[in-house]
């Protein structure tokens, strides 16, 4: 399986404060650090499914970090505060999970794994379909 390349969005990095550029550099090192794992898991593995796996715990990982930062945003704005990085952050978590699906070969194996995994789990379609 190829490497894959992530990064953060421009129009994500747009929407942030007129800071000091500490939360984009923050933003840029934590996606930095997700495609060094993904990639020395990638390399590591000793094949596409195994390397998919650890991209589909990775997946996981995101889509749960993204609701979690989804849950503070009515929290913030009860507070009175500014939701915009909790927005960033929810928003960069779902990029990135898209961009690891653009890749051709990587999304065709992350699929057979969310597939497998719900069967793993126990979750039977035929189970669901019964009248």
């Amino acid at each position: 399986m190829d490497e894959i390349s992530l990064g953060v969005p421009q129009p994500i990095i747009d929407v942030l404060p007129d800071d000091d550029g500490t939360a984009a550099a923050d933003m840029r090192r934590a996606v930095e650090g997700l495609e060094d794992r993904v990639n020395r898991a990638i390399r590591e593995a000793d094949d596409d499914a195994e390397a998919a796996g650890f991209a589909m715990d990775v997946v996981e990982h995101l889509e749960e970090r993204a609701r979690r930062y989804d849950e503070f945003i009515p929290e913030l704005r009860a507070w009175g505060q500014s939701p915009v990085y909790a927005i960033a952050w929810r928003n960069l978590q779902a990029d990135l999970i898209a961009q690891l699906y653009e890749h051709e070969e990587l999304a065709a194996r992350l699929d057979q794994e969310r597939n497998y995994r719900i069967v793993e789990d126990g979750i039977r379609l035929s189970d669901v379909f019964k009248d």
